[in-house]
C-alpha cells in the first residue's frame, strides 16, 4: 500500500486500527443527535412512513392500470390524467422513502427541510390536480373536487409553517385534522360515484378506467345533485369540527388549562371560587342609586347651612347655648 496515495486521516485509521477517542465521541454524538431528532419529531416514525409507503405504491399500481386500460380503449384523455396521478404517487412515495432512510439505524442521511419540502411539493401539485381538472364542465365531479382543493389547501399551510418552525407541533396537528377531512372526503366520494347512494336521476359514464364523469338527465336533476354534494361536505365539515373539540375538551380536561406560552402560568377558576373568596375575606360590596346620592348631598348641605346659622348668631352675642 503506498502511503502518497492515502489521506492523512485514512492513513492514520490504517496504522492504528483501534477507534480513537475522537472518533467514539464523534459516533456517541452522532447516535445522541439522532436519538434526540426522533424524540422531538414523533409524528415522523417509521409506521408513519409505511402507511404513507403502502398508500403511495398502491395508488401508482392502480394508476399503472388505469394507464393500460386507457390505451386498450384509446382514450387519450385517461392516460394524461393518470400520468399526473402516477407522477403525484411517486412524489409521496419518495417523501416516505426518505423518511425510512432516515429512522434506520438512528442515520440521517436527509435534513428534515428537505423532506418536508418533497411533501410540500406533493400537496402542492394534489392541489392544482383537483383545482384545473376541468374536462367535462357540466360534470357533477366537479362539484366533489371543489371541496376537496379545500383540505388540501390546509395541509399546503400547514407544510409551509412546518418549513418555518420544525418543532411546533400546532403545525403537524392542523395538518393532521386536514388528512382527516381529506381522508373521509375521498371516502364520501366513493360511496356517492360507484355505489347506489349516487344522486336519483344521475349515473355515472365511463370512457375507461381513469376518464369517468356523472351526468344527470333534467336540469333540476343537476341542480339537487350539486346541492347534495354541497350538505355532504357540510356534514362532514360540522363532524370534524364536532370530534376536534370533543378531543380537546379531553385533553384540556385531563391535563388542565393553563395560561401562558411558557406553561408555568396561572390556570383559569370559575367566577364561584373567586365569589367565595371575597366573602370569605369580609368584604362588602354595595350599590348606591341615583336617589340615595342626591339625598346624602342634600343632607350635608343641611348640616352645612345649619353651622353657617349658629356662627352667625354667636357673632351678632344672641345665641342661646342649652
Amino acid at each position: 500500500l503506498d502511503a502518497s496515495s492515502v489521506s492523512p486521516p485514512c492513513f492514520t485509521l490504517c496504522l492504528n486500527p483501534s477507534p480513537t477517542p475522537f472518533s467514539s465521541s464523534l459516533s456517541t454524538q452522532i447516535k445522541s443527535t439522532s436519538i434526540s431528532k426522533t424524540k422531538e419529531n414523533p409524528f415522523s416514525s417509521s409506521p408513519s412512513f409505511i402507511f404513507v409507503s403502502i398508500f403511495s405504491l398502491s395508488i401508482f399500481l392502480n394508476s399503472v392500470v388505469s394507464i393500460f386500460d386507457a390505451f386498450s380503449s384509446k382514450d387519450r384523455v385517461g392516460t394524461v390524467l393518470q400520468l399526473q396521478v402516477l407522477s403525484l404517487a411517486l412524489l409521496f412515495l419518495l417523501y416516505s422513502a426518505l423518511g425510512l432512510l432516515n429512522n434506520k439505524k438512528g442515520s440521517y442521511f436527509w435534513p428534515d427541510p428537505v423532506l418536508e419540502l418533497v411533501l410540500l411539493l406533493a400537496f402542492v401539485e394534489e392541489f392544482l390536480l383537483y383545482y384545473l381538472q376541468r374536462k367535462d364542465t357540466s360534470g357533477i365531479e366537479n362539484r366533489y373536487f371543489d371541496p376537496l382543493c379545500v383540505p388540501i389547501a390546509i395541509c399546503v399551510v400547514s407544510t409551509m409553517l412546518e418549513l418555518r418552525s420544525n418543532r411546533s407541533i400546532y403545525s403537524k396537528s392542523v395538518r393532521g385534522i386536514g388528512l382527516i377531512l381529506h381522508g373521509t372526503w375521498f371516502v364520501q366520494m366513493g360511496f356517492s360515484f360507484y355505489t347506489n347512494l349516487m344522486v336519483h336521476g344521475c349515473s355515472l359514464h365511463e370512457k375507461s378506467r381513469g376518464n369517468y364523469t356523472i351526468k344527470c338527465r333534467s336540469h333540476p336533476d343537476y341542480h339537487r345533485a350539486r346541492f347534495i354534494a354541497t350538505l355532504q361536505f357540510n356534514c362532514h365539515l360540522a363532524l370534524l369540527v364536532v370530534l376536534v373539540v370533543g378531543m380537546l375538551s379531553l385533553i384540556g380536561k385531563r391535563n388542565g388549562v393553563v395560561v401562558g406560552a411558557s406553561g408555568d402560568g396561572l390556570r383559569y377558576k370559575p367566577l364561584g371560587a373567586e365569589i367565595q373568596l371575597m366573602d370569605s375575606n369580609g368584604g362588602n360590596f354595595t350599590l348606591d342609586s341615583d336617589d340615595d346620592l342626591d339625598s346624602g348631598i342634600k343632607e350635608e348641605d343641611g348640616l352645612v347651612k345649619e353651622k353657617s346659622a349658629v356662627v352667625e348668631l354667636g357673632g351678632n352675642g344672641h345665641a342661646s347655648h342649652v
